[in-house]
């Protein structure tokens, strides 16, 4: 299978979805505030829109092409001018929408409801409950929380999101047992993706660094 990158996701080379987002990249890449963030920063943005085109890949014809295309801009801009302090997530999910609305294209309009709906999923702390919501809001915040297992998360979560959370890099290590522990993931996709050994595997992790700084 074709390998993914943030190039082949923007000028869609595998077709999976209508058009391409170089429009939407452009303006990510050049206008966005808080690329240079600790934690929701370019990389995690992009890293939310890798994983719900793997999600799409998985999905196949259960997800239309229009579908595709709105989960695709809105895990783009899901965090789009986020100021970089936790709290207030609903100001957050807001600026985003703003942003979006401001360099929409005229053909996406038709999507803006759906692109929204599926932004206010990521709301963090949840206000729905994930079995609540639909297939695409589903994807979109497992993909969100997958954050936490990838190979960047000590640099992302324990000191990018410390620096956010205001706290200190030691005491994030210390919450993530009982916090990674905790995760449930919606989706087939994410369970396949992120299944229990992995989720332990990454608790051992934390607790083995907690255990380097003893």
């Amino acid at each position: 299978m074709k390998t993914i990158t943030i190039a082949s996701i923007v000028k869609n080379e595998e077709g999976l979805y209508e058009g391409n987002l170089k429009h939407y990249f452009k303006i990510v890449f050049e206008k966005a505030t808080n690329l240079f963030n600790d934690y929701h920063n370019f990389r995690h943005m992009f890293h939310v829109v890798y994983y719900c085109f793997v999600a799409i890949r998985y999905y196949g014809d259960r997800i239309t092409k229009l579908e595709a295309r709105a989960i695709l801009i809105a895990a783009m801009f899901h965090d789009f001018n986020h100021p970089g302090k936790t709290g207030d997530d609903d100001l957050n999910i807001m600026r985003a929408l703003r942003g979006l609305l401001r360099n929409l294209l005229p053909e996406d309009k038709v999507l803006f409801p759906l692109i929204t709906e599926i932004i206010q999923a990521t709301e963090y702390p949840y206000t729905v409950p994930g079995e609540k919501l639909p297939l695409l809001c589903q994807i979109i915040r497992d993909a969100d929380m997958s954050q936490a297992f990838s190979v960047s998360w000590i640099q992302q979560i324990a000191f990018g999101l410390a620096r956010e959370m205001g706290i200190t890099p030691r005491a994030v290590l210390e919450s993530q047992g009982k916090f990674l522990g905790s995760v449930k993931f919606l989706t087939e996709w994410a369970k396949q993706e992120f299944p229990k050994e992995v989720v332990e595997a990454k608790v051992a992790e934390a607790n083995a660094l907690l255990d380097c700084l003893a």
